[in-house]
């Protein structure tokens, strides 16, 4: 073998050496959630899309702290045993820095209490669960941070909504799938309804999966219910919107922003999807930043719809990165720590968050961040009233 052959060999080899231990230094982070079993997959899969774009800008800067961010990402396939066993993976196999996610909300009740113990920040960027940022305990030290849309924070905003709609909303009504998701909002719906002094005059649940709810529906039409607020995923909406259809019943419909789901819009049809009203927190008149964004992944999205988890992704990166910088290391209780006060405001692509955390509210989004939502002809508009235009931060009790 020729010298030159040797010193091309140690030149490769020098190299390998150099890529791996370039990479053993890049700081890992981490996304648990369902990336295909459920319908609300593509909202976890758009969240990973942003994600993955705000690293790759966070890197072309020069990285955190003058290292190269990477994602691990892990799907749980919406089931809570997946997605505990995903955490204890990414947290003591793959050592990641923070984890992201999930996409459902009773996947992160499951297995908040491991990154609790384990001190690893979490910041949410999809599941809108109430209680997936509490403490463990009251004054506890918590580590569970959202980027997302909040079901209390959405309630708050629809009770605000009805309470100041007189002229419509004389006889409510609240209706709520079986689920956990569905139980935790019924449990917002009913603690805010009772805050802004509003009589419930029926409260009706019904199965995830349920094609037909005319027998809760008639229950309503006697109690003369003109407005019902409902908490549900999108296809149950969707067949609650066309059992309405059914019986020719048609009050003020408000719902959870599941019915933003391409699933919603799908199973109900062009007409009827555009009877509720619900919040979301961005419709499809973008920002130039967003479109930006929207122009670079859009493509890649399973629904235009889900853009909003894509923005909720992008941003919740860019407050991990400046709270690292702001703590100078990637240890979770000092990134915690700078999370809970972080001195400069980061400009995000759905809004500028200053100051949006703290050692009592780890929630970025609050419900005067939310923009009111209808469908209309097949796209997620803007949607806007006299009532809507009255609503200030004051009217949103919780």
């Amino acid at each position: 073998m020729t010298i030159q052959k040797l010193f091309k060999r140690a030149i490769f080899a020098a190299s390998v050496v150099a890529a791996a231990t370039a990479s053993a230094q890049d700081i890992k982070l981490g996304y648990n959630g369902d990336l295909s079993a459920s319908p609300s997959a593509q909202s976890g899969q758009a969240a990973v899309l942003g994600m993955e774009a705000a690293i790759a800008d966070i890197n072309a800067a020069g990285g955190v702290l003058g290292k190269k961010l990477t994602l691990v990402t892990r799907d749980d396939t919406s089931a809570p045993p997946k997605s505990i066993q995903n955490m204890s993976e990414l947290i003591d196999s793959e050592k990641v820095s923070a984890v992201f996610g999930p996409t459902n909300s009773g996947n992160a009740m499951a297995w908040k209490h491991i990154a609790n113990q384990k001190k690893i920040p979490v910041i949410g960027n999809v599941g809108s669960g109430t209680d997936i940022t509490k403490p463990m305990s009251p004054g506890a030290d918590n580590y569970m941070f959202r980027v997302s849309m909040v079901d209390r924070e959405q309630v708050a905003a629809l009770m605000a909504y009805v309470k100041k709609n007189t002229g419509q909303s004389k006889v409510v009504g609240l209706m709520a799938e079986t689920t956990g998701y569905g139980q935790g909002g019924l449990k917002d719906m009913e603690e805010i309804a009772k805050l802004q002094d509003i009589k419930i005059a029926g409260t009706e649940r019904f199965g995830v999966g349920d094609t037909d709810m005319t027998s809760q529906l008639s229950k309503m039409k006697s109690a003369n219910v003109d407005t019902i607020v409902v908490w549900a995923q999108g296809t149950p909406i969707a067949q609650l919107v066309r059992s309405m259809e059914k019986t020719n019943y048609f009050p003020l419909v408000l719902t959870s922003w599941a019915a933003d789901n391409i699933t919603f819009y799908d199973a109900a049809g062009k007409a009827l999807a555009e009877k509720p009203i619900f919040m979301r927190t961005v419709s499809e008149t973008r920002t130039p930043a967003q479109q930006k964004l929207f122009d670079r992944i859009g493509a890649k999205l399973k629904a235009p719809g889900s853009f909003s988890f894509a923005l909720h992704g992008y941003d919740s990166v860019l407050l991990y990165a400046a709270a690292a910088k702001q703590a100078n290391s990637f240890d979770g209780s000092a990134v915690r720590v700078a999370l809970e006060d972080l001195k400069a405001p980061v400009q995000g692509v759905l809004k500028t968050y200053d100051k949006p955390f703290s050692k009592a509210n780890h929630e970025a989004l609050t419900a005067k961040d939310l923009v009111w939502i209808r469908w209309k002809d097949g796209k997620l508009m803007p949607y806007a009233d006299p009532i809507v235009n009255s609503l200030s931060s004051a009217d949103f009790k919780q």
